[in-house]
């Protein structure tokens, strides 16, 4: 597999964390428009209102500007499951995979064309989740909720059934976001995205 790209190094102060958001910004237009052939990093400089060594400051070429995105979608997902998982409210286990489900649908309709353009053209910029400490922590608050429902659940290994969790409820959402079939009603798509999952987990008990 190739390697990600990876910036030259993270902001630190808030303005530079500020300048860095608005090339990512500056980058997902661009892509949205013309696409990576019609990307490059004067145009991203100039629509961000930077100059071009501001970008290479932060990143050393284009491809490490889409990695940049694909992480930040990544980290944006995970504290939306990470929102769900902190509300304090009594759930029960498919109240819980319901919630998730729908705060994944309504995270991914922020910016859709952006992340047809990611997932379908650049999947391989996308770092594995447990690379990720943003993915690592929903991992284990994910884990903690399956624990709290172990009774109800069928699957021996937690921590194996929080993985395939994670990969099925990605995948799913992925497709009623971005290849869903319009005869098939969002509300109906999302209610068997968590049918399967809560099929899954519940699979084996007794």
């Amino acid at each position: 597999m190739r390697p990600v790209p990876t910036p030259r190094k993270a902001p630190r102060q808030a303005r530079s964390q500020h300048m860095v958001e608005q090339i990512l910004q500056a980058t997902a237009r661009i892509l949205e428009e013309r696409g990576y052939a019609g990307m490059n990093t004067n145009a991203v400089a100039a629509r961000a209102g930077v100059s071009v060594g501001s970008v290479y400051q932060y990143f050393p070429n284009k491809d490490s500007l889409i990695a940049a995105l694909h992480e930040r979608h990544g980290a944006q997902m995970y504290a939306a499951v990470d929102a769900v998982l902190a509300d304090p409210r009594p759930r029960s286990l498919r109240e819980q995979l319901a919630a998730m489900v729908h705060a994944w649908l309504v995270a991914h309709q922020v910016e859709p064309e952006l992340h047809k353009v990611l997932e379908k053209e650049f999947p391989f910029f996308d770092a594995p989740s447990q690379d990720s400490p943003a993915g690592d922590n929903s991992f284990r608050r994910i884990l903690s909720m399956l624990e709290a429902h172990r009774d109800e659940i069928g699957q021996s290994d937690l921590d194996l059934a929080t993985w395939v969790l994670l990969r099925m409820m990605e995948s799913l959402v992925h497709a009623a976001v971005m290849d869903a079939p319009a005869r098939f009603a969002a509300a109906d798509i999302e209610r068997c995205i968590v049918d399967a999952l809560d099929g899954y987990l519940r699979a084996g008990a007794a």
